[in-house]
């Protein structure tokens, strides 16, 4: 799409220079209007009340009967789904009994796993201070077996309690269902007959429809305060009225947010200032999703020690950061295939730029697998089943110079923060995402080329949305019926009809508190239309198991770098160069020892955190015997890691503490270690508490000075 706009010079080094003389982010306060602005107001007014009048009086006709047995099909539907919704209500308490049985046995489980683990730990100590580690660790998970043991035969009687009313409501429901699926049949049925469907598809209001639907949902009060400030503002405002491309463009996008279109306008025109790349293709409409998103200012999560950090996301730098990546090629795929309203699922996050480039740079360095992931609905979020673990027990020791995401990874965390990673990490690299909480549970959803997918709770159903549709099917509902392309607009053209006509918008059928008008009941049994049509299929979740548990194996999501082969070798200083994929052993099909392929090139191993401890080995020829400086590549996903390392099996290991690199290539610290001329096999493990995962890229052996 390309509007006619013309640019405007604005300054875009910060919020205030965005959005000059205007209110600061976040403060309701507006100027007060001046005569112009007073006149500027009323003629807006006048011209929203025209605009209306006009509509009203060109609104699709339809026959009285026909409409009237339209009506009454939606009052039946109406009826039959307030019964299923109460029905379902006493099931899912039923639900949750057993939900809470689960629990009681995966608190057992992983109690288990927790012992096992400890008393390997105990077996395997050879100091004191490890005994007591392990020890401590011993003695606190048997007490959690006990208590859980208890709790799980409390729940266990609870829910054989209810069995004899469960059938007889799922049998209920069941029946209910049935109802409402014939009153939905004859709803669409009775919509088929009015005509409407095709009156929709005609795009001659558009001019009329979407200037009004601006002006109402911006306000004329809003638009002339802002207008009043020069005759620049007040001609740009002319100008925007009037392109009714953009105006579509806009709205289809579900528009500004909190109706702030004056504060859009500013931030498009700067993006437009900012790149000359930003007037076409996937970059304009990420301009126009930033503008959008960003018109009502997001709060900034800046790093606790970051004292002087704005405090909001600029957003001119949240789109130039966005074009870097995409002009580097370091976004995915399907980027530039999403459309302006995709693209507000990837701006809308609240992390600083400078953390997104460090999330792109860390999974590329860190876990590449997951960047090239074939199955979309893990790619880039599989790092939080293989690399967050669950659990509270170390989020104490986030780190106040890290940025929160940066902190999640270093010390994981329950369901909300590993949800919270998850959807950052898909930000991050470009693939819509939002919060899809649930009754106890946090979990997200984002797109893949087939649809968009539940990841880490349960199916589609069982939640909402922190957007204007709501429950999370009504978001789903408008994800399905927008794949359909221009098709979609006969469901926007509806309720902007339904902004004519006074009535309140209602985005979702699902458990709506507020009835909907006729031409919003219209674009809600017109969407479900279109979907059944179309035969839009529902993505099953991924995940689920996983919401509130840890990840138990660890595989390569992109196959691994089974083929990549490379020697050591030694160069013109007498060092000896190791590529960590060079492995003695174990053998390529260790679930413990990954070979990954590295990007852009080369191959690394990681080092899994799930499954039982495994040594790794390589075969060195030195060129002579003596003392050698060791130092090795590794991206390290936590604190407090470390290698032991023995030469040739000595039985006394050296230590190597590794870097906090925050999922960043780094080097250790340099030891020495002793080998002699010809063959030596350098045997690593990592026998220390709270393993977390390390990808090795290369290890050097430096002769010592």
């Amino acid at each position: 799409m390309r509007s006619r706009m013309k640019a405007i010079s604005v300054s875009v080094a910060a919020w205030s220079a965005v959005v000059p003389g205007w209110a600061a982010p976040g403060s309701s306060s507006e100027p007060a209007l001046t005569d112009e602005g007073r006149a500027i107001e009323h003629r807006l007014t006048a011209r929203r009340e025209e605009l209306a009048a006009r509509i009203r009086a060109s609104a699709p006709a339809t026959d009285a009967a026909r409409r009237g047995a339209y009506r009454a099909a939606r009052e039946r539907e109406t009826h039959a789904r307030a019964q299923l919704d109460r029905a379902r209500s006493e099931l899912d308490q039923l639900g949750e009994v057993r939900a809470r049985l689960d629990e009681a046995r995966n608190r057992c489980r992983r109690a288990e796993q927790e012992i096992a683990a400890a008393r390997r730990r105990l077996e395997t100590a050879t100091d004191a201070e490890s005994r007591r580690a392990a020890e401590t660790a011993l003695e606190k998970w048997q007490a959690d077996r006990a208590a859980g043991e208890r709790e799980l035969q409390e729940r266990q009687r609870a829910f054989e309690a209810i069995q004899s009313q469960a059938a007889a409501l799922r049998e209920r429901v069941s029946v209910l269902e049935r109802e409402l699926s014939e009153a939905t049949r004859a709803v669409g049925a009775a919509l088929r007959e009015t005509g409407l469907s095709a009156a929709l598809g005609d795009s001659r209001l558009d001019p009329m429809l979407v200037e009004h639907a601006v002006l109402r949902a911006a306000t004329p009060r809003r638009l002339a305060a802002w207008a009043q400030q020069d005759a620049a503002r007040a001609r740009r405002l002319e100008e925007y009225l009037q392109d009714v491309p953009l105006l579509r463009v806009m709205l289809v996008a579900d528009g500004a947010s909190g109706g702030r279109y004056e504060r859009a306008i500013e931030i498009y025109d700067a993006i437009l200032a900012s790149s000359p790349r930003a007037r076409e293709g996937v970059l304009q409409r990420l301009a126009l999703a930033v503008a959008l998103v960003h018109a009502e200012p997001v709060k900034q999560d800046n790093p606790a020690a970051a004292t002087n950090a704005p405090p909001f996301v600029d957003p001119v730098k949240r789109y130039l950061q966005f074009e870097r990546a995409f002009l580097n090629r370091e976004l995915d795929p399907a980027f530039e295939r999403l459309e302006v309203w995709d693209l507000r699922w990837v701006v809308d996050g609240d992390e600083p730029d400078e953390i997104l480039e460090w999330g792109r740079a860390m999974l590329r360095e860190y876990r590449p697998d997951h960047v090239r992931n074939p199955d979309a609905r893990w790619r880039y979020v599989g790092i939080v089943r293989t690399d967050i673990p669950y659990g509270s027990q170390d989020v104490k020791y986030d780190r106040p110079h890290l940025q929160k995401y940066q902190n999640i990874l270093l010390n994981g965390g329950v369901c909300g923060r590993r949800a919270f990673i998850g959807r950052f990490i898909l930000r991050a690299f470009g693939v819509p995402t939002t919060a899809r909480p649930q009754k106890g549970h946090a979990a997200l959803v984002h797109w893949t080329p087939d649809g968009w997918v539940v990841c880490l709770g349960a199916n589609w159903g069982h939640g909402w949305t922190h957007t204007w549709y709501g429950r999370d099917l009504d978001f789903l509902a408008t994800t399905q019926a927008r794949a359909l392309g221009a098709e979609f607009l006969r469901v926007k053209r509806a309720q902007w009809l339904g902004d004519a006509f006074g009535e309140a918008p209602v985005y979702g059928s699902s458990n709506a508190t507020t009835a909907p008008g006729f031409w919003y009941g219209v674009s809600l049994d017109l969407q479900r239309m279109m979907i059944e049509e179309a035969g839009a299929r529902r993505l099953e979740a991924v995940g689920t198991e996983l919401g509130e548990a840890d990840a138990t194996s660890d595989v390569a999501a992109d196959g691994g770098a089974v083929g990549h082969t490379a020697a050591v070798s030694v160069d013109s200083t007498g060092a000896i160069h190791i590529p960590a994929i060079a492995l003695r052993r174990p053998g390529p099909q260790s679930k413990k020892i990954l070979r990954l392929k590295s990007i852009p090139n080369g191959a690394q191993i990681h080092y899994s955190r799930s499954g039982p401890e495994e040594p790794f080995e390589y075969e060195v020829i030195a060129p002579r015997g003596g003392r050698y400086r060791l130092t090795a590549q590794v991206a390290v996903a936590s604190w407090g890691q470390s290698f032991q390392l023995s030469v040739n099996g000595a039985s006394e290991a050296v230590e190597i503490p590794l870097p906090e690199t925050v999922g960043r290539w780094g080097w250790t610290d340099p030891v020495e270690v002793a080998l002699r001329s010809g063959t030596n096999v350098l045997s690593f493990t990592r026998n220390h508490p709270r393993v977390r995962g390390v990808s090795l890229k290369e290890i050097i052996l430096s002769p010592a000075p």
